[in-house]
């Protein structure tokens, strides 16, 4: 039963990549071009999608346990630290340049877009290699410091 909806929730969620149009990273480098053809729609898209969010987690987390599992399993650290912030700049990069997020790319996979399996090809790399410098690093004792705020 956990697969079949873990199935039917990204089903919903790539319709509404597709339909929305966040698939097309044309859409979404127009976001970012504030001085050209700058398009608000992705700002509208994220706004919607905070709000289900927000109510949804209102409405969920009010149950004892998910539906589907005995706990929740929701983030303990509230830790901004150089792993978040360098992990978030590389992501904020890597979107503004490609115009391609893991949400938008993963539904456009059966378009055959080759600029599709470049970013995730990239994504992968990216993703394996990270792993690797944290294991590195842990190695070596370099921990990061937290960012006090």
């Amino acid at each position: 039963m956990r697969i079949l909806s873990a199935l039917l929730i990204g089903l919903v969620f790539g319709c509404g990549i597709v339909l929305s149009g966040m698939g097309n990273p044309a859409k979404v480098l127009n976001f970012f071009d504030l001085a050209g053809g700058w398009d608000p729609s992705l700002i509208l898209v994220m706004g919607g999608a905070l709000a289900v969010t927000y109510l949804g987690y209102r409405a969920v987390l009010r149950r004892p346990a998910p539906l589907l599992d005995r706990a929740f399993h929701l983030p303990k650290s509230r830790v901004i630290d150089a792993r978040l912030l360098g992990g978030s700049a590389v992501f904020g990069i890597g979107w503004g340049i490609t115009g391609f997020c893991p949400g938008g790319a993963l539904p456009m996979l059966g378009t055959g877009n080759t600029g599709v399996l470049i970013f995730l090809a990239a994504m992968t790399a990216g993703i394996l290699g990270a792993r690797s410098a944290i294991r590195w690093l842990d190695r070596h004792g370099a921990k990061p410091a937290p960012f006090r705020h």
